[in-house]
């Protein structure tokens, strides 16, 4: 369970922003969607080693 804390003064806008951004840490939402449809462990990890792959690239990139 979350739980934010409404400092005095603070608009109910940046608490929910607040909120949302712990709630997105947490990885709750990204679970779920990996958890609504099974897939072999071969296709997870040729989608690791994609990822990565193309991460690599990007800082292959930057050191040029």
């Amino acid at each position: 369970m979350l739980i934010i804390e409404v400092k005095s003064g603070e608009n109910i806008e940046r608490t929910l922003k607040r909120y949302k951004q712990k709630f997105n840490k947490t990885g709750v939402k990204k679970q779920l969607n990996n958890r609504k449809q099974y897939s072999k462990p071969s296709i997870n990890r040729r989608s690791q080693l994609q990822k990565a792959q193309y991460i690599q690239g990007l800082r292959d990139v930057e050191l040029m």
